[in-house]
């Protein structure tokens, strides 16, 4: 009984057990759909007329779907701490921001849509954190420019890209190249116009690609497309076939795409939008005999340059050719060009010695060449001593010639021969004997060639001219009946490189084909000046010191005239001079008695007259003499 009464003290001491109590929830945000009462948690606000993500938000939620608002931008802040989310949908609204890292928190996150929003470009930072990624949905949106390492963190997991319905010009291949699991990969409706080879042999799960409506012309091979069947609907394909789609694009139907026309396809939806020829014809309806390809052709290189050490030089070569030939330059080393410190070489087909040193002299030769062949040019550099100083007032003229500038001479007898030996030291295009320059003046030249109606089925002729001043190349189509033609509206003093092409249809084929007649290169007759005729700024500037000099003179005749009526009227203007003159003496009037001022001398006594005569005493007016009193 006496331990009764101590466990009734020490009772009270024992810590009381409490129940556990339910973690409490976040309230759902106003307008939301919120399910809380059993995982997993979602928070639902579709439509909702959201201005923005609502701050109070449960960040144990596993799905979060804020679509169809009026989000502008996604701050960092939030979606912080929500680690457990699954799936967020952004689709619909129009955020234009999203900043650095405002995903970082969401490493569990499986899909990400943005869809339908107002994205311009999509940096390195604003995806970070996505480690687990594997639906991302870009589509619908602005996005002009994709950065390199946007996709890095989520390069290994992502199974699902969808970039259509965009304005990409360009991609970072390198970078889809490292989505090794992707399945699907839409490109289509951008602006993308070429697609490097073998931009998808690394993607080995790819199982759709959808590049319709872009501006394509054409497809390069690729393993991946060589190694699976290609089928244009995945409906009954079987699981190993790669579903793609082009259709849309205006594809130029040449022999680079034979390869892909030698597939075996379920559709002809794709159509051809170039050569004339082939325009508008289905793509899978054209034979493979006629995707051909024409080898390029040299139609201007530049005349052999000499310029002084230190200076730079410009060497020029244009090719034509189907497809496009592309020009690289080797040095008269043999090493092949490209840009360097001391070069620059162009997609042009320029090549730019930014400083020329004494061994760069030599020939350098040019090389053309496509899917059809290749064709070489040889261009001549010399470089010599800096040029002697020039007198800078030189005033040499052409001597006067009688005619018409622009009327066409044959060349003399001194100047064929001074043709012909510059010609057997060029270097540039082969002059062929089948086209003649027989006349040129300064402004036009007569064209001639042989006949060349044995050609089967030959339509017209096309002349391809270019100056060596410019790169403009200028075509000239001539009936097949015609074997000369005049050219006009030429530069005086410049050379010109041109090439006459037989246009005919090929028997074999039915193809519209070229033939080459032969090229020449001539050089117009320099504008004449007259001699003795003065120069514009002259005449301007002895026009300016005659006027000047009238205007010199009629200031200083006026300032005479001034002094000299200022020295007649004794010093006194002439106005003031009159309006003093009654002043000018004070006479005063004397009738014996008064008279404090001395008198001057009595005038001569003049003649009687039949009057009374007053005499006066005048003097002269001072500021010593001041009136007396009467």
């Amino acid at each position: 009984m006496a331990i009764l009464p101590l466990l009734l003290c020490l009772l009270p001491l024992a810590p009381a057990s409490s129940p556990p109590q339910p973690a409490t929830a976040s309230p759902c945000p106003r307008r939301c759909r919120c399910q809380t009462q059993s995982l997993p948690l979602s928070v639902l606000c579709p439509g909702a007329g959201l201005l923005f993500v609502p701050p109070s938000l449960d960040r144990r939620a596993a799905e979060l779907r804020l679509a169809d608002n009026f989000i502008a931008a996604v701050r960092r802040r939030d979606l912080a701490n929500m680690t457990g989310l699954l799936h967020l949908s952004l689709s619909r609204n129009t955020i234009r921001h999203v900043a650095a890292g405002a995903f970082a928190d969401l490493r569990a996150l499986r899909a990400l849509h943005l869809d339908g929003n107002r994205l311009t470009s999509l940096g390195e930072g604003q995806l970070r954190g996505l480690v687990n990624l594997r639906h991302l949905i870009l589509s619908n949106n602005q996005l002009a420019a994709l950065a390199a390492g946007a996709l890095d963190d989520c390069a290994e997991t992502l199974e699902d890209l969808d970039l259509s319905y965009n304005n990409l010009e360009q991609l970072p291949w390198e970078a889809l190249g490292r989505l090794g699991n992707v399945n699907t990969l839409g490109l289509d409706h951008n602006l993308l116009a070429s697609v490097p080879a073998g931009a998808f042999s690394r993607l080995h799960k790819l199982a759709r690609l959808d590049m319709t409506s872009n501006r394509l012309t054409t497809i390069p091979p690729d393993p991946l497309f060589s190694r699976l069947p290609l089928l244009a609907r995945p409906r009954g394909s079987p699981a190993s076939a790669l579903v793609l789609a082009f259709g849309g694009n205006p594809l130029h139907c040449n022999c680079e795409l034979v390869w892909l026309r030698r597939l075996a396809r379920e559709d002809d939806l794709e159509a051809c939008a170039s050569p004339p020829a082939l325009g508008g014809r289905y793509f899978w309806a054209v034979g493979e005999e006629e995707f051909v390809c024409e080898p390029p052709v040299v139609t201007h290189r530049s005349p052999p340059l000499a310029v002084p050490a230190g200076r730079p030089a410009a060497l020029r070569c244009r090719a034509v050719g189907d497809p496009e030939p592309r020009v690289r330059w080797v040095s008269p080393q043999g090493r092949l060009l490209g840009n360097s410190s001391r070069a620059r070489a162009f997609p042009n087909g320029t090549l730019e010695l930014l400083v020329t040193e004494p061994g760069d002299g030599g020939i350098f030769t040019c090389i053309a060449a496509n899917a059809a062949g290749e064709a070489t040019a040889a261009v001549e550099l010399t470089v010599g001593p800096p040029p002697p100083p020039q007198l800078a007032n030189s005033t040499s003229c052409d001597p006067p010639r009688d005619g018409d500038p622009d009327t066409l001479t044959p060349p003399s007898a001194a100047a064929a021969s001074a043709s012909a030996s510059a010609k057997a030291a060029d270097t540039g295009p082969p002059t062929d004997r089948g086209v003649q320059v027989t006349e040129h003046g300064a402004t036009a030249a007569l064209i001639q060639w042989p006949d060349q109606r044995p050609i089967p089925g030959i339509r017209m002729y096309q002349i391809q001219y270019n100056s060596s001043a410019d790169d403009i190349l200028v075509y000239r189509m001539i009936p097949a009946d015609s074997s000369s033609f005049l050219l006009t509206d030429l530069a005086s003093g410049r050379t010109y490189d041109l090439c006459v092409l037989a246009v005919y249809e090929d028997s074999a084929t039915g193809l519209t084909a070229t033939r080459p007649v032969g090229c020449n290169h001539f050089s117009t007759e320099p504008a004449l000046r007259p001699c003795g005729a003065p120069h514009a700024p002259f005449l301007g500037g002895t026009m300016i010191i005659a006027l000047g000099g009238v205007i010199v003179a009629s200031v200083l005749v006026f300032i005479f005239v001034l002094l000299m009526r200022y020295k007649v009227h004794g010093g006194q203007p002439p106005g003031k001079a009159k309006a003093s003159a009654p002043v000018s003496s004070v006479c005063s009037q004397t009738n014996g008695a008064l008279g404090t001022v001395p008198a001057p001398p009595a005038p001569e006594p003049a003649a009687p007259r039949a009057h009374t005569v007053v005499q006066l005493d005048c003097e002269p007016w001072g500021p010593s003499h001041e009136p007396t009193g009467p």
